[in-house]
């Protein structure tokens, strides 16, 4: 991939990165306080979805549907500790709670199991 091309190709993701953090933050700060349960992993999963797309496709951006509570929960945290590099995943991972990444990982995982 030449120089031009990347910039270009990041430069366009910049505004898919804002608004899925706004996304989540809006979802996170309207959550604060609740418990963790079934429907704030699928609230929180909207802020997955405006990347990642629960539907498994897209373009450019990893599918993590089939990926497994397990592995949701590992790469979550592995964000978090900055053990994975991805500034926008960092970001992200750093406003959850182990609860809330629990729960989200809980409910991606079902999206893979009963594939729509």
């Amino acid at each position: 991939m030449t120089g031009k091309l990347r910039n270009r190709r990041v430069f366009s993701m910049r505004p898919v990165a804002r608004s899925a953090i706004a996304t989540g933050l809006v979802l996170l700060f309207s959550q604060s306080g609740a418990a963790a349960g079934p429907d704030q992993g699928a609230q929180l999963a909207a802020l997955c979805a405006s990347c990642h797309r629960l539907d498994g496709g897209g373009t450019g951006i990893p599918s993590i549907i089939g990926l497994g509570e397990e592995r949701l929960t590992n790469a979550l945290l592995a964000y978090r500790a900055s053990e994975s590099p991805n500034h926008i995943m960092h970001v992200i991972a750093l406003s959850l709670s182990d609860e809330e990444i629990a729960s989200v990982a809980r409910y991606v995982a079902a999206q893979g199991s009963n594939p729509r």
